[in-house]
């Protein structure tokens, strides 16, 4: 993770940083879907160390002189890893990254915000509020978009829906899951039952889905993220959300609105292309 090396992370920060998500599976966080972990999504994070474990990572660790049992706690990486809605590595990575395939940000901004980030006593802070303001609202702006988009959610839950299916009838078991992409969606697609076929042929470009409080197909919950950045002033640090009151309702408002069940019922052909 380049942005850990950026931010002058010590060596052992950086090494967590590349093995923090190397036990993730195809498909990536629709497994915590599968395993009904929608909210908080820790998979991967509950697997790292079996998966760790049963490969040569440890053996190549050892050779430099590191115990690969050191990195499973991340609480040991601060600038790594953080609580929601702080500041970290980890969550400025997948963010920043996002941004430009999204199309909420030009590379330059990219930059622009990268160069705002400072660690002050082990922390990521930014240094102007500007930009502050910046990545606070540009990263609900990426959430609404991505990460829990109603129609991400909901195609995360149909595929979930297909791998459970393909599992429960023996065409897929969970060493599939830790294959390719390609290779679990081809495993689902030839699997020979008219449940999975039916969830599978669901599962297109075209699929929406609409809000369906009376008939829904199905009621899914999932991980809402926001950031609350904190703002470098000399030597103090202050969340945005407390020297900007318009924030902290804004914040407050759209997680709100995205908390509980929301009722979805499946629409094929909505025009996405």
């Amino acid at each position: 993770m380049i942005l850990v090396r950026r931010l002058g992370a010590p060596i052992d920060e950086q090494v967590a940083a590349l093995l923090h998500d190397v036990s993730h599976t195809a498909f990536s966080h629709v497994i915590d879907f599968v395993f009904d972990d929608h909210s908080g999504q820790s998979y991967h994070e509950e697997k790292m160390e079996e998966v760790i474990a049963n490969s040569d990572i440890p053996t190549i660790l050892n050779r430099h002189g590191m115990d690969w049992r050191e990195f499973l706690d991340e609480t040991k990486f601060p600038l790594l890893e953080q609580p929601s809605p702080a500041l970290c590595a980890d969550r400025l990575d997948y963010f920043l990254r996002d941004l430009e395939f999204l199309r909420l940000a030009s590379s330059a901004e990219v930059r622009s915000a990268i160069e705002s980030l400072e660690v002050v006593e082990g922390r990521i802070v930014v240094s102007d509020p500007d930009a502050a303001r910046w990545l606070a609202y540009t990263f609900i702006e990426a959430d609404r978009a991505s990460w829990s988009s109603f129609r991400e959610v909901g195609l995360y839950q149909l595929t979930a829906e297909a791998i459970k299916v393909a599992n429960r009838y023996g065409f897929i078991g969970e060493a599939d899951l830790w294959g390719s992409d390609e290779t679990l969606w081809e495993k689902l697609r030839l699997a020979d039952h008219p449940e999975v076929r039916g969830l599978v042929k669901q599962i297109t470009p075209g699929t929406c889905f609409t809000w369906d409080e009376e008939h829904p197909a199905f009621r899914v919950a999932t991980k809402v993220r926001s950031i609350d950045p904190p703002v470098t002033s000399g030597k103090s640090v202050t969340p945005l959300s407390a020297l900007d009151p318009v924030f902290r309702q804004y914040r407050d408002e759209y997680l709100a609105g995205k908390r509980g069940q929301w009722p979805m019922s499946i629409v094929n052909a909505c025009g996405i292309v």
